[in-house]
């Protein structure tokens, strides 16, 4: 195990110990996405399986230079078998398998965000509003919001709250228009960048088999550039590290959710 001696006492530390949840803070270029990379390494020296191994990067150009650095520790084959991307990638994968659940097709296409734009501009002019005071990117971002905090379009209707400030900010009608944009999504078979990851927390929510069978499959969950302003994504990592509570996150900021249990925080 010659890795570890490229690292400090404290990362070393925080690479070894991987069992129970930890949180590790650490300041920019200070090595904590090698501390990541190794503990990941050394979960698989110590027999873990590649594909119990759940890691949740920044960028999907991070997610291969990991696993490039893995292969070169335990070689490409385990490497290869790990469930290593960003957020999206690895829930519009499963989201892929569960899709029938949702009631879409497996082969849903995803929009990105010109796509989603075209969409709210397509139905703000339909609804013959105006698109000054509608503006599409607004109310993109505004509906964004709303999907990252797990509103539905169902749920933003009956809020009394977010429809006192569509009023107030003279936008009465972002309510109907969420509506129309997640009907045409669904009949189109078709998923924005933010469904990704409030379709998983709906399926995770309404079909507690399926989050027992993925908190049973990935018994060690790490998440790289870990940030607490999504609160879809904390939701997520938080139901499948709750069976196996064997989950690090590796972050820069001091503000972070904690993860049901006091986590055991390594600091460098």
């Amino acid at each position: 195990m010659e890795y570890l001696n490229e690292l400090n006492p404290v990362q070393k530390e925080a690479v070894e110990n991987y069992t129970g949840p930890s949180l590790v803070i650490a300041g920019a270029g200070s090595g904590k996405t090698r501390v990541l990379t190794y503990r990941i390494a050394h979960l698989l020296n110590q027999g873990v399986r590649p594909y119990s191994i759940l890691a949740l990067t920044f960028t999907n150009k991070a997610a291969r230079e990991m696993k490039d650095r893995i292969a070169n520790v335990v070689g490409q084959e385990q490497a290869q078998s790990l469930w290593m991307g960003t957020f999206h990638s690895i829930f519009s994968k499963i989201l892929r398998y569960e899709a029938e659940h949702l009631g879409f097709d497996s082969n849903f296409t995803i929009y990105d965000t010109q796509d989603s734009r075209n969409l709210y501009r397509a139905i703000i002019k339909e609804m013959q509003l105006d698109d000054k005071v509608y503006k599409p990117n607004e109310v993109q971002n505004r509906i964004s919001s709303a999907k990252n905090n797990l509103v539905t379009s169902a749920a933003y209707a009956n809020n009394a709250k977010a429809q006192k400030a569509d009023a107030e900010a003279r936008k009465p009608r972002i309510s109907e228009i969420y509506s129309r944009y997640a009907q045409r999504c669904k009949q189109a078979n078709a998923m924005d960048f933010d469904d990704l990851l409030l379709q998983t927390n709906i399926l995770f929510r309404d079909f507690p088999e399926i989050l027992a069978k993925y908190q049973d499959k990935f018994k060690y969950v790490l998440v790289d550039e870990y940030q607490d302003t999504n609160y879809a994504q904390y939701l997520i990592v938080k139901k499948l590290a709750e069976q196996h509570k064997n989950v690090c996150v590796v972050a820069t900021m001091l503000r972070v959710f904690t993860l049901s249990v006091v986590p055991k925080l390594k600091t460098f």
